[in-house]
């Protein structure tokens, strides 16, 4: 099936897959799409499947992106989402396949992305990507692991900026949320969900926002999507745990 490059003229009138039905999410979804019009113009791209589905690729300069990573002259890979119907047909090898091309025209170092050291919900699939000639960069007691596919050897491989090394953030007691608009899930969830399943739990909440390169790139996650913090340590990069019916669960397990 053909696929399609989400651009500055074309982006209001196309989806940008996720959340596309979700009636909640929809000033979400707006804030997307209006953080990734801004992002074009740093070179970010967003490839789709020409369906009304959850097949896509983001990536841009990892100079720009908004994950604390030092990674000179690569491709850093966002969103990487292949779902449904449409796993085991190629769609994920293709896509990728498409992102290796851009940076090798560019002449990059090669792609890297940030991956749970186990699968992370809300991220690509680690031992996928392993298999397709990503290498181990660097890994984190957090849990989350710095990988890249190299096209060139560089002269120093990628790593997590400081801000991430030790797992934790700086507020010691309660609930902390970081988040962004890079995904149309974040704002509703954060805004609306977690602050009544905090509230009726009377557990302090601190919910910060990132809403800069600079921000994104000295947050104390690697994961600027969503992350949440309990007591000062990572919990958790799966947004559904803001809701009240998910919470204990997730929680719990931690």
């Amino acid at each position: 099936m053909p696929y399609i490059t989400l651009t500055q003229e074309n982006i209001h009138s196309e989806h940008i897959c996720c959340a596309f039905s979700d009636k909640k999410c929809s000033e979400s979804y707006a804030l997307k799409k209006k953080w990734l019009t801004e992002e074009f113009k740093n070179g970010y791209v967003f490839r789709r499947i020409d369906e009304r589905a959850k097949v896509f690729i983001e990536y841009g300069p990892a100079e720009k992106a908004w994950v604390p990573v030092t990674a000179p002259n690569y491709l850093m890979i966002g969103c990487f989402w292949v779902s449904g119907k449409f796993k085991g047909n190629g769609h994920g090898k293709a896509l990728l396949h498409e992102a290796i091309k851009a940076a090798k025209t560019n002449g990059k170092n090669g792609l890297v992305t940030v991956v749970g050291t186990r699968k992370f919900h809300f991220m690509s699939d680690t031992k996928w990507l392993l298999r397709q000639g990503f290498e181990i960069c660097e890994r984190l007691s957090s849990g989350f692991s710095l990988i890249s596919l190299d096209l060139k050897k560089p002269g120093k491989r990628p790593y997590f900026n400081t801000s991430v090394k030790s797992g934790e953030c700086s507020v010691k007691k309660g609930l902390v949320a970081y988040y962004s608009n890079r995904c149309p899930y974040s704002e509703y969830h954060v805004k609306e969900s977690l602050v009544e399943t905090a509230k009726k739990r009377k557990l302090p909440l601190k919910v910060i926002k990132l809403k800069t390169m600079q921000e994104a790139q000295s947050a104390p996650t690697p994961a600027t999507i969503f992350s949440l913090f309990l007591d000062g340590a990572f919990i958790t990069t799966d947004i559904s745990a803001c809701m009240d019916k998910r919470f204990d669960k997730i929680i719990g397990k931690k």
